[in-house]
């Protein structure tokens, strides 16, 4: 009898220790880590180093919480300034989002050391620091999916898909409309085959409700790609994340503080086999009941389990297998590619009732994803010479492109003859539906022309000079300006100009391409394009956005001439305010003036003249900064004796873009 009250005792502190050591389990698993080389490193001992190393130590303290695991600070002054966020997952509690950070602020500087900006996320929490300011705007990239290696049923995956969408969108709307304390949300619905999908999502609170949800939707716009038919799936970018299992992964309620945190954990690879955490974890719970109720029956039964939980226990050991799976944003042309018939179903079999709009190079449509997603597809024509694996290349080089002031291209399809480019839909067309009518002109006031010119001017930049490839637009216009439902202006087809390699300045053609009334001279009669033909463009765009009234056949009193030449004259004249739209609702009468000096100086005739775009972005946020006097402009009628065969504001070629990719 003594023999076997040992026996069990020793049995119960087995299982007991079994479930110590799940409780004392690591906390949180490092996922994905980005540093951003691109952004340039700093020295050993320097002042940056400084700063981060004080930002980084005092970042989780409890003295910055809020209560609800969003961090934001910044130390330092001028360029030696960091700035740093952290936020935890909206379930666990401050102490655990504290010791989660904690640890990503010693893992981050070792992963990426003397790095400027650097990402870390761990299973509940992330955290990242840079020499820029990281609140305000959504950022997108980098961005990292992992999805479980486990499949929907096939007769399944419909209905599946179908109740995760609606599981999904209502989570967004939720989170969106959280505070500036914290944007999460989770729940669950019931999906086909008895199961249930379990999902939470979260925006960083600085984002607008809009801006969460434009985030999210591009967020859920990448699970068709990356993990299609999976049971189980999680996709993070900087601002926003997603993910959903079929098992319960987060603690609920939203607001009860988590009981142990290992229970939410993600699965980490030496402690897996083919079942899902979820599955495991009621396995356990379950054998150590049976365990504890065969005690008090026999001791041979009690003996027989405990052989079998640790024979249990090292076959995991030995059959761990790995689940998820990295997905890189951009591996390959392929990686972007869908399935033509995806696209024809999303527009609705490229419908009359879902078209845009008609360009020289095809048609484009609206289109909507089975997740909710919306849409603009751009059916090239099929006249193209251009290579498939160049085709694939140039699409590659431009998806990298991505800008809050760019219209964002998805990805591409290419089968037999047809080529299709998919974009982001922007909810309020294109600049020129508002600035060229009457009607829609009356909404525009000042302040916000004034963000559509700052804007379009940041997003042209960062094509001329931050991107990672040097991009000539050749063809920006009213109608290549798309307005998001807050009005913010997106540089669209900018994937249709040249890119340059590093320290080009200027390219010639034969083939010129683009719409008269913004060319410039030198692209129009010599073929030559460079950053600042582009620059003339935006001139001609600052002038009608302030008048109101298209460059081409501008009619004033008894003169029939260009927009310039008409600038021009009555900026000569001392009376430039007459240009200036009478239907527009002026807010700082010295900021439209200034825009109107911009404007000439960006179309002045002399190319050296002409600032770079760098400069006329300095000049839109600086009013103290004085304004060289503009020379001459290029313009293309004197009057009404000397008119252009083509002042009618028709592209050449017959085409009211550029060409689809560079030639």
């Amino acid at each position: 009898m003594a023999i076997m009250s040992l026996l069990i005792s020793v049995l119960v502190c087995n299982i007991f220790l079994l479930v110590a050591q799940q409780a004392t389990a690591q906390p949180s698993r490092f996922v994905y880590r980005s540093c951003q080389n691109s952004k340039g490193n700093y020295t050993l001992n320097s002042t940056y180093q400084a700063n981060l190393n004080r930002l980084l130590t005092t970042l989780p303290t409890s003295q910055n919480d809020n209560g609800y695991g969003f961090y934001n600070l910044s130390y330092g002054k001028g360029s030696d300034q960091v700035y740093a966020v952290g936020l935890c997952r909206g379930d666990i509690t401050p102490d655990f989002c504290r010791s989660c950070l904690n640890n990503s602020t010693q893992l981050l500087k070792d992963i990426c050391p003397n790095q400027k900006e650097a990402l870390c996320v761990y299973e509940h929490c992330m955290l990242r620091y840079s020499n820029r300011s990281l609140l305000g705007s959504p950022e997108i990239t980098p961005s990292y999916a992992l999805f479980n290696n486990k499949n929907v049923s096939s007769s399944n995956v419909k209905e599946h898909f179908d109740n995760l969408s609606t599981l999904l969108d209502g989570l967004k709307s939720e989170a969106a409309s959280g505070g500036y304390l914290r944007k999460y949300a989770a729940g669950n619905a019931k999906a086909p085959g008895f199961l249930t999908i379990y999902a939470l999502v979260q925006c960083t609170p600085d984002l607008s409700e809009q801006q969460c949800i434009n985030c999210l939707n591009i967020v859920y716009g990448q699970i068709p790609r990356c993990c299609s038919g999976k049971v189980g799936a999680r996709i993070i970018v900087p601002s926003c994340s997603v993910r959903y299992e079929k098992y319960l992964f987060y603690v609920s309620p939203n607001n009860a503080p988590p009981p142990s945190p290992e229970l939410t954990t993600w699965p980490t690879n030496n402690t897996m086999n083919n079942d899902t955490e979820g599955q495991k974890s009621s396995d356990k719970t379950r054998n150590i009941i049976i365990a504890v109720v065969a005690t008090l029956s026999a001791v041979v039964l009690i003996i027989f389990l405990a052989v079998c939980l640790r024979l249990r226990k090292s076959k995991n050991k030995v059959q761990a297998l790995k689940i998820y799976e990295p997905v890189d944003e951009i591996e390959s042309a392929e990686s972007l590619q869908y399935d033509f018939e995806t696209i024809n179903v999303a527009t609705d079999q490229f419908s009359e009732d879902n078209k845009l709009g008609q360009g020289g190079f095809g048609a484009v449509y609206k289109g909507r994803f089975p997740n909710g997603q919306d849409i603009a597809v751009k059916r090239l024509s099929r006249d193209s010479s251009q290579g498939d694996a160049e085709f694939k290349n140039e699409v590659m080089l431009v998806a990298k492109l991505q800008h809050r002031n760019l219209v964002r291209l998805l990805g591409f399809s290419l089968e037999a003859s047809e080529r299709l480019l998919v974009y982001e839909f922007v909810q309020n067309a294109s600049l020129d539906h508002f600035i060229f009518d009457p009607r829609n002109r009356v909404t525009l006031d000042w302040d916000r022309r004034y963000k559509i010119i700052g804007g379009v001017a940041r997003g042209l930049l960062y094509l001329h000079e931050d991107s990672r490839l040097k991009i000539i637009h050749r063809d920006l216009k009213a109608s290549n300006i798309l307005l998001d439902e807050d009005m913010n202006p997106k540089i669209a087809d900018f994937g249709m100009a040249r890119h340059f390699v590093v320290d080009q300045t200027q390219g010639k053609t034969k083939h010129i391409v683009g719409t008269y009334g913004y060319m410039a001279p030198e692209y129009i009669f010599r073929g030559h394009f460079s950053v600042k033909s582009d620059v003339f463009n935006f001139g001609v765009l600052i002038l009608e956005i302030v008048s109101g009234q298209k460059n081409s056949s501008f009619r004033q009193g008894e003169y029939v001439e260009d927009l310039l030449s008409y600038t021009w004259r009555i900026w000569r004249e001392g009376n430039t305010s007459k240009m200036v739209d009478p239907l527009m609702r002026v807010g700082s009468a010295s900021d439209v003036m200034r825009c109107i000096h911009i404007g000439l100086l960006s179309v002045q005739e002399n190319i050296e003249n002409r600032p770079t775009m760098n400069a006329i972005v300095l000049m839109l946020n600086s009013n103290s900064l004085s304004l060289p006097l503009p020379s001459e402009p290029a313009f293309f009628m004197r009057n009404n004796t000397k008119s252009s065969n083509h002042s009618k504001g028709e592209s050449i070629n017959e085409a009211s873009s550029t060409e689809p990719f560079p030639r």
